[in-house]
């Protein structure tokens, strides 16, 4: 079997699956719960100055449902800890000692004054811990106060808060970043040129969910009140994939050592974010909606795709993706797909042709000698996929290459041979 053990910044744990800075890590009996279970780390909550923040006493979360009552997306208006430093010290050092084979990293959001820094850096770092994230990502309550968000997105801030954490930490320095920005890699850069030995990504993104049907208010919402929060969960994943390859295949970011974080469920998610670029991954949503045991259908399937992959390590799948990653520019326009019915398979639901004959291309029957009877035409296909991406049966229908010949659309010879976008000398998002 495949070697899950993983290295992320010289920090060794037995797998790379790690418990997020959230409320799964607020407190001693949560992580020493999920070390039980078989989490490889864990980032405690995020730390701040003492007196500790206070939270609302009442819904911090919000969750968005698919038609089967799946959580697709999570919501929540905590802050960070609301108990005492010198508590939860004391039980990261302790957790530190129980499970030394195990991640422990210190998150942590302090004010934009060195001085604190200086003080509570070599006091965190005291109880064991492998390594400072600093939180520059949460979109609310905190930002208010001129940290998280307000600080990620502020490339000077950034650089400025990670150069005071190295100058006073002697274990890695890894800098959070906010989603909630233009682009992923002035925050980047800035992380790297203070010296960051890693980014982790992406935090939670700026949402309100919904409102409450009856009073018309949003939810969830504090004495009739309600502020926006951070988005997280299965929805969220297709914009973290984005901003990881972004920084792993451009050529001045593209050695920053990546933790992923964002929308992790099952082992499908985290094959995204390791081939996309990230060395380990981050996880919380589903923790939540799941509990700690699913570190056992991520471990397990995570390392039945190495085997059946011939890969005999993590290592050996990060970042695999990246070279496929390009702009839209450089795509070759003269490849050419076309959909294909599995007549064995289809069930004649008819939503293939539906949709392509209301807001698509008018390329697939519905009748054929007066019987019902779905097929491609294929002199109308453009092969967007759009009926793949909604048949109810899987693999009914699947997208063919024409690799050579004529298209049928216009004329035109097929040209098959595809040139090598990703390096050509005209990209400038070219992995170096």
């Amino acid at each position: 079997m495949a070697d899950l053990t993983s290295e992320f910044l010289g920090i060794k744990s037995p797998n790379p699956f790690w418990l997020a800075s959230a409320p799964p890590t607020d407190k001693a009996y949560n992580v020493n719960r999920a070390f039980e279970a078989g989490w490889g780390g864990a980032v405690w909550k995020t730390l701040g100055e003492d007196p500790p923040v206070v939270n609302v006493n009442g819904p911090r979360y919000a969750v968005s449902y698919g038609n089967d009552r799946r959580v697709i997306g999570f919501n929540n208006i905590e802050l960070i800890t609301d108990r005492p430093l010198s508590v939860n010290l004391e039980e990261m050092r302790q957790i530190k000692r129980d499970w030394p084979d195990r991640a422990l990293v210190a998150s942590v959001m302090l004010p934009m004054e060195e001085a604190v820094w200086a003080r509570l850096v070599p006091m965190i770092e005291d109880t064991g811990v492998d390594a400072f994230e600093l939180n520059f990502g949460c979109p609310h309550g905190m930002s208010e106060r001129g940290m998280g968000a307000a600080v990620g997105q502020v490339p000077e801030y950034i650089q400025m808060a990670a150069e005071w954490c190295k100058k006073y930490a002697s274990i890695p320095v890894i800098v959070k970043l906010t989603p909630n920005v233009t682009s992923i890699l002035p925050p980047a850069r800035a992380a790297k040129a203070a010296g960051a030995d890693g980014v982790s990504l992406i935090n939670t993104i700026n949402s309100i969910m919904r409102v409450d049907y009856d009073t018309l208010s949003m939810y969830p919402s504090t004495d009739g009140m309600g502020s926006h929060g951070g988005y997280c969960g299965p929805g969220a994943k297709p914009i973290a994939l984005h901003m990881i390859a972004e920084i792993a295949r451009t050529a001045d970011t593209a050695d920053i050592p990546i933790s992923g974080i964002g929308g992790i469920t099952d082992w499908r998610d985290a094959v995204d974010h390791l081939a996309l670029g990230a060395q380990n991954v981050q996880v919380c949503t589903a923790a939540m909606v799941y509990g700690f045991k699913i570190i056992d259908d991520l471990t397990d399937g995570l390392s039945n795709f190495l085997d059946e992959k011939g890969m005999t390590r993590v290592s050996d799948l990060v970042g695999k993706a990246v070279p496929s990653v390009t702009d839209w520019q450089y795509l070759n326009l003269n490849y050419i797909e076309k959909a294909s019915i599995d007549q064995d398979l289809c069930i004649s639901c008819g939503r293939c042709h539906v949709v392509c004959e209301d807001v698509s291309h008018q390329a697939i029957t519905h009748t054929v000698n007066g019987k019902r009877h779905f097929e491609v035409i294929d002199e109308e296909c453009v092969g967007c996929n759009l009926c793949v991406s909604i048949c109810p049966v899987d693999a009914c229908i699947t997208m063919k290459q024409l690799s050579s010949g004529t298209d049928p659309r216009t004329g035109q010879a097929i040209v098959s041979e595809k040139a090598d976008w990703t390096t050509h000398p005209n990209n400038p998002m070219r992995v170096r």
